[in-house]
């Protein structure tokens, strides 16, 4: 049976919204390395900054709260002593890491960079370090 053209809609928009919502936490900048980074296991703090190098230490502390609010990944506090926090992915976030590495192989084969995100690219004869040859 063909769905009525009210609930094809419907399914769309519901598609749309949770496409949305997964993008908007999977977009922020460093979220997709901090999650691929304890992909292999559960890592400390300073082990996570060590493992997505460029993240600041404030940086890193919002976007590990922002995955734990969603339930990608959980705080663990050791009272120690010496007390330690350990973070791991939860069965959400596990289940999320094929579908991230799906989705940046999909990207490599198949989106271009934006012009001003490529490297500048020179001439052939520039990149050899010689002068074109002559044509006959």
């Amino acid at each position: 049976m063909t769905p009525k053209p009210a609930a094809a809609a419907h399914d769309l928009h519901t598609c749309d919204a949770a496409v949305s919502l997964a993008f908007s936490i999977l977009g922020k900048r460093w979220n997709g390395m901090l999650l691929s980074t304890l992909g292999n296991g559960p890592l400390s703090f300073a082990a996570l900054k060590r493992g997505v190098p460029g993240i600041s230490d404030a940086m890193l502390s919002d976007r590990l709260t922002g995955l734990a609010e969603v339930n990608l990944l959980t705080r663990s506090v050791d009272a120690g002593p010496p007390i330690a926090v350990t973070y791991t992915l939860t069965p959400q976030g596990e289940q999320l890491l094929p579908l991230l590495e799906q989705l940046g192989q999909w990207a490599a084969s198949n989106l271009e960079r934006p012009a001003e995100e490529r490297p500048q690219e020179r001439p052939a004869a520039a990149r050899q370090g010689t002068a074109p040859a002559e044509k006959n």
